[in-house]
């Protein structure tokens, strides 16, 4: 029996795919088609692909060509699947032509004719609608979205808008962007979407008012201090079906989200400890508004949804308490550390503005631990480290740009798929880190050291 395999993304699967897996089925007895994972075409760059891997999956299968479908989920995993699947021919489109030649060390290669004047970028161009967004709050956050988002497909940068008319038309001229607003119902009225990076104690009032005019609203962490404020905001998000997402980069990296589907899998046994730390040396410059106590300043709220995001990522929504203990400066928190009690496991996480640490991460388990070095927030590297250091496991990732490129991808995907919630971080865990600042603004259960 002579066995041929390839490979694609197969997203928006269109004739030109079927004439493919046909042309392929003929060279042979028994086709294997491998289809991309979400994390591999992420990991690739491939932003823009509109099908999630089961809806492409299944899409191969009907057409009726493929005798056996696999997930392609790394580099190199070609050659091991010939090998594996003692495959004699690989085949591919046209356009790859000559890039498989190093495969003909393992079986024969042969490129396939693509039909001409059909393509999935050309239909997702075709069917794609750029969502229009307004960019709230033109400060440092704010420089890196314009770049960030010229990566994604699917988004238009239209307008933007800061209390401070001069950083408007800064922002405005810096980036290219078509509108300078005088406020907020200006731009309301231009875009579909809003993207706010304005002060924290801002963001309830902001995002309130997008989504009572029917905008979409990606909202940098954290979203709002109050769990009362966020579940309002959820409230009115899903009356009106829209989707506000905190934009939280961390969430939406590729590595992390790995990260957390092989933990869940139980690859270091019960989780019974996840200690993770971000710390940032800015008191050099206490003008910022970081260390502005009247604008909601300190490592807390600066930074705490991040070592927090891993915590109730793994182990849940409903821990029993948390003990918060900081050393203040000038009314904002220069260093907090907290330790929070699940029924069957203990976490602990630390910030600072003022107070270098390591920045790891360091998730224990019964059977081994995870370990993510500094800086874990930024995920590229992991290993999972057993008492027998021969099944120790290193995995490298690809992050690119500043990393808002994966929020944003996600946000317009839920958009244009009609989503109003994202997976990577749900509405109840956003709710649950509006819960721990609260707790934290109140003084419950803290102690200032």
């Amino acid at each position: 029996m002579k066995k041929i395999i390839t490979y694609g993304t197969y997203d928006l699967l269109h004739q030109g795919h079927v004439n493919l897996l046909r042309r392929a089925k003929e060279l042979g007895d028994y086709l294997i088609v491998g289809v991309t994972s979400d994390g591999y075409d992420r990991d690739r760059g491939k932003l823009n692909v509109r099908n999630n891997v089961l809806e492409r999956v299944e899409a191969v299968k009907a057409t009726g060509y493929a005798d056996e479908v696999i997930i392609e989920d790394y580099v190199g995993q070609k050659i091991d699947d010939i090998q594996k699947y003692n495959v004699d021919i690989f085949a591919i489109g046209s356009d790859w032509e000559g890039k498989f030649d190093y495969l003909n060390e393992y079986c024969k290669v042969v490129y396939l004719p693509r039909t001409e004047g059909i393509s999935s970028t050309k239909l997702r161009a075709e069917s794609t609608v750029d969502i229009k967004v307004g960019i709230v709050g033109c400060g440092r956050v704010a420089n890196r979205f314009p770049d960030e988002a010229s990566v994604v497909n699917g988004i238009a940068i239209r307008a933007a808008y800061d209390i401070d008319e001069s950083k408007t038309h800064e922002f405005v001229g810096n980036h290219n962007i078509n509108s300078c607003c005088c406020n907020l119902d200006e731009l309301l009225r231009l875009v579909d979407a809003v993207y706010i990076a304005a002060p924290h104690l801002s963001h309830y009032a902001l995002i309130k008012e997008s989504l009572l005019n029917g905008k979409h609203v990606l909202c940098e962490t954290p979203m709002v201090l109050r769990e009362s404020e966020a579940r309002e905001l959820f409230s009115i998000a899903e009356e009106k079906e829209l989707i506000l997402m905190e934009a939280n980069k961390t969430a939406h990296c590729p590595a992390f989200n790995h990260l957390m589907v092989m933990i869940k899998s139980g690859v270091i046994g019960e989780i019974v400890d996840v200690d993770a730390s971000l710390s940032k040396l800015w008191d050099d410059d206490m003008s910022l508004r970081e260390f502005d106590s009247s604008q909601a300043g300190g490592s807390m709220y600066e930074l705490g949804s991040y070592p927090l995001l891993p915590i109730i990522k793994l182990l849940g929504i409903n821990f029993k308490n948390i003990n918060i203990y900081s050393r203040m400066q000038n009314g904002v928190d220069m260093y907090t550390k907290g330790v929070m009690r699940y029924p069957h496991a203990v976490c602990s996480f630390k910030v600072g503005l003022g107070v270098k640490t390591e920045g790891n991460l360091i998730i224990s388990g019964t059977k081994g631990y995870a370990y993510v070095p500094a800086p874990w927030w930024k995920t590229d590297y992991f290993e999972l480290r057993y008492e027998d250091q021969n099944q120790n496991k290193k995995f490298f990732y690809k992050w690119d740009g500043a990393g808002l490129r994966y929020e944003i991808q996600e946000f317009i995907s839920c958009i244009i798929n009609k989503r109003i919630s994202t997976s990577r971080l749900n509405r109840k865990e956003s709710l649950c880190m509006a819960k721990i600042m609260e707790q934290f603004t109140n003084r419950i259960n803290f102690v200032e050291l």
